[in-house]
């Protein structure tokens, strides 16, 4: 069975160093296939973080592939916001802002969700959508298909809505009608899983949202701790995604939630 690891704001600058270090202890036992990073990567985006956060990366010893959030874009910095808001993204994680990722297993396609010009929200364009859509439309019979995206496609509580991908409902129907088996996500550091197929009428195929907590950052919320995503598949039409959880008493990650994702291959669900 394959095995992705979903890590997401890490928010490096207010990491703990003992989740980290546990971290790389887990990824070690666990060898992914790949590492998604899915935003959210430093506090500040200075080069300093940045260079925390790739050599951390470094030590998972894993494939990755890394997206930005809207913490990994210059905030006190007008001038670089302005006119080079990646630069320092891009020169710690590579050129490439929408990274894409395949094997035989897996393919994995990130998308830039950010803005300049947004603080916090996210938007996807009619052009990433058609994007995306095309690749997946092209994604081979024995590969997962996962499109990773930094703020939420779904939430479960109301608290949540202002947090949602402006555009994500045409994003999750397109890619839905694309292949799509998972959008993956961060932002609010609250792990969880939902059903899109269910949440949007009419969807050509079932189709999760995956999301992640914070992996390693001090900036918990009160019902959710430190926490990354394990997600498993053997190339049929089952998979799962794991939630494991720091434990500060035995310095480690512990396995604390594990749901079965029905898939659909060739046709719709019924």
């Amino acid at each position: 069975m394959s095995v992705l690891l979903q890590i997401s704001d890490t928010h490096f600058g207010t990491e703990r160093p003992a989740v980290a270090d546990a971290l790389v202890a887990f990824a070690a036992r666990l060898a992914p296939a790949l590492v998604v990073l899915s935003g959210d990567i430093t506090q500040r985006a200075t080069v300093a973080q940045f260079t925390a956060a790739r050599a951390f990366c470094d030590r998972l010893r894993a494939p990755l592939l890394a997206i930005p959030g809207n913490h990994d874009i210059p905030l006190f910095n007008p001038l670089a916001r302005l006119l080079w808001p990646y630069a320092r993204h891009q020169q710690a994680f590579g050129a490439e802002l929408e990274p894409a990722h395949a094997t035989p297993d897996w393919l994995v396609l990130g998308v830039k969700t950010t803005r300049r010009w947004r603080h916090q929200h996210g938007q996807v364009s009619p052009a990433q959508i058609e994007q995306v859509a095309q690749r997946l439309r092209g994604a081979q019979a024995g590969q997962m298909r996962v499109v990773v995206v930094h703020q939420p496609v779904a939430v479960p509580t109301p608290r949540d809505a202002r947090d949602l991908l402006h555009a994500h409902e045409p994003a999750v129907r397109a890619w839905a009608a694309a292949g799509a088996d998972v959008i993956a996500g961060g932002h609010i550091h609250l792990p969880y899983v939902l059903p899109l197929h269910t949440l949007h009428e009419g969807l050509a195929r079932r189709i999760w949202c995956v999301q992640a907590g914070t992996a390693v950052s001090n900036r918990l919320r009160r019902e959710a701790g430190n926490s990354v995503n394990v997600l498993r598949h053997d190339a049929g039409h089952t998979a799962q995604v794991e939630r494991w959880d720091y434990r500060d008493a035995s310095q480690d990650f512990a396995l604390a939630a594990c749901q079965a994702l029905a898939l659909d291959r060739g046709g719709a669900h019924v």
